[in-house]
């Protein structure tokens, strides 16, 4: 398995993380996540992402508000449930054990 391949593992694996941290501000429309992952350098196109705010939304993570557009038809904005924001907690939590394991792996020196 090549280094690119698992990069992409990685990216996948923290995607739902990344994208309950953005709802977690304020409401927002597909094209504004995908904006806001591209800026932080978490490249995702529109057919990753809406598969899985369907996905969120079909576990009661996500709710959805239809808001009307000054440049076209309505918009879908996304924004977090209770139960997304008591997982996104959860999701914080985890992310900080598995960061001080990897922190402390790369700080360890062999010792032979």
């Amino acid at each position: 398995m090549g280094a690119d391949n698992v990069k992409s593992q990685m990216r996948k694996g923290i995607l739902e993380y990344c994208i309950l941290l953005i709802l977690d501000r304020e409401p927002a429309y597909a094209s504004d996540i995908i904006r806001i992952l591209q800026e932080a350098k978490l490249i995702v196109v529109e057919g990753t992402l809406y598969p899985l705010l369907t996905r969120l939304k079909n576990m009661n993570l996500l709710d959805y508000q239809w808001i009307e557009s000054t440049q076209g038809p309505p918009r879908k904005y996304y924004k977090l449930t209770k139960e997304g924001a008591l997982f996104l907690t959860e999701l914080g939590f985890a992310w900080d054990e598995i960061s001080e394991t990897i922190n402390h792996l790369k700080k360890y020196k062999k010792t032979l």
